[in-house]
């Protein structure tokens, strides 16, 4: 059996139209607030149903794999489709894998549900097909709307940051996207007065597998904030270890302290101008290399009074130590509270500390400052570093972006994309004379 012509034109237009729910399915999957960034790369996802028909057209020439066509070219269809998302979102693969895979969910349910819609609503007459396809998109942009505001996408990228599960996340979504395929198929051998059923089945299911994605999330995000409330402990310890050993430094200081004073007497008794200098410059080194640097880093620590924010500086601050990167680390006043739910402000801070860190680890003379402010009700936070590579201002917020190349680090589109959901939060970029800075003031909503 050959195709014909208007078979063919048919076949292409729904597969386009499905592209674009596709799309639309992603951009709600994925909780995108910058959609014309993304909508400006879709044309080349638009050649993917064209690759289809063509496939389509040599797999009917094959009689032998003809009941397999539909399941073929689905498979080939969410593959081109995560190498897309690859592309225009930056993912890692199994990332992408993943969200082509939960867009594809809804997707096909959808044109599960529409067709049962349209055979119950229209069951003596063909809907003209520009009508139908025109209805389908249509639901699929409301859908896509309703998940938005449900902020599904939210809760999904918390999983798709789950690095650690990511392949076995991706493989379980694959799994519920091969059910709704073979429940789409299914749909041709249901009888007419079953349809009704076998539309609740459908909406259930679907429903079942996004409460399924909400719930792993949901556990996902308790078991990362136990994990930093474990964190957050062991540094504290770490913390009060370093007081303690202050403490006792300062006692074996005071007891040297009262030696050199007796020399002092001794020397000013007799005289000895140089020397006496010479002994006061050892005194003044003696003190910053004991006791003077370790007073002051816990003194500026001592001013974060968030226990996750300590934490995570703590943390920071001895990695930088031991990659040889010197930190300056101010906070000039207590920091009490910040207007933002804390572990997405953490989120933040951990993003650009590792960002200043990986930066400033390429020049000769590698340090981090970090500056904390907390007055008239805002918080400023300032990370600059000094940068050897190129920064450029049209791809630094995408993805994967990173100075060492594309794949090699978070970019600064995880925290613009944190930042999204707090307007009282403006963060500011600069660069210049080969210092890299950013800053982010948070005002009191209050």
């Amino acid at each position: 059996m050959m195709l014909s012509l208007n078979d063919l034109l048919t076949g292409f237009l729904d597969t386009l139209t499905g592209h674009l729910a596709l799309a639309a399915y992603l951009l709600a999957v994925t909780d995108e607030r910058a959609v014309w960034r993304r909508l400006k790369k879709l044309p080349p996802l638009l050649l993917s149903p064209l690759i289809a028909v063509l496939l389509s057209v040599g797999l009917y020439a094959v009689p032998e794999l003809i009941m397999f066509q539909y399941y073929i070219l689905s498979f080939i269809i969410l593959m081109i489709v995560t190498f897309w998302v690859r592309w225009a979102w930056q993912f890692r693969f199994w990332q992408a894998f993943a969200a082509t895979c939960m867009a594809a969910i809804f997707q096909v349910a959808e044109s599960t549900l529409s067709r049962v819609l349209f055979w119950e609503t229209l069951p003596n007459e063909s809907s003209p097909l520009a009508a139908a396809l025109a209805i389908y998109l249509s639901i699929s942009i409301a859908v896509s709307l309703l998940l938005y505001r449900l902020r599904f996408g939210k809760w999904f990228r918390l999983l798709l940051d789950n690095t650690s599960e990511i392949r076995r996340i991706a493989l379980l979504l694959f799994t519920l996207e091969a059910v709704m395929e073979v429940s789409f198929r299914l749909v041709y051998g249901i009888q007419t007065q079953f349809l009704a059923f076998f539309y609740l089945l459908i909406a259930v299911m679907v429903i079942l597998m996004a409460m399924l994605v909400i719930y792993f999330a949901q556990r996902f995000d308790a078991l990362r904030k136990i994990k930093a409330q474990q964190n957050i402990i062991a540094r504290q310890r770490l913390y009060e270890q370093d007081l303690e050993m202050i403490r006792r430094e300062t006692r074996a200081f005071r007891h040297d302290y009262k030696n050199l004073l007796a020399g002092l007497s001794q020397q000013a008794a007799t005289g000895e101008l140089e020397g006496l200098r010479h002994t006061l410059a050892r005194l003044d080194a003696g003190f910053d290399l004991r006791l003077g640097n370790k007073i002051r880093a816990s003194v500026q620590i001592g001013n974060l009074q968030i226990p996750e924010v300590r934490s995570l500086l703590l943390n920071k601050l001895t990695v930088m130590r031991k990659e040889g990167v010197e930190c300056r680390l101010e906070v000039l006043y207590p920091v009490t509270a910040v207007d933002m739910d804390i572990w997405d402000f953490v989120r933040c801070l951990g993003i650009l500390t590792d960002n200043a860190m990986e930066a400033a680890s390429d020049t000769k003379q590698p340090w981090v400052e970090i500056l904390m402010l907390a007055q008239d009700r805002r918080v400023f936070l300032r990370i600059s570093n000094p940068y050897a590579n190129l920064i450029e201002p049209g791809k630094m917020w995408n993805d994967g972006w990173s100075t060492k190349g594309a794949g090699r680090g978070m970019g600064l589109s995880g925290y613009q994309h944190i930042l999204k959901n707090y307007p009282n939060a403006s963060p500011c970029t600069s660069w210049e004379n080969g210092v890299f800075v950013q800053e982010l003031t948070v005002e009191d909503r209050r």
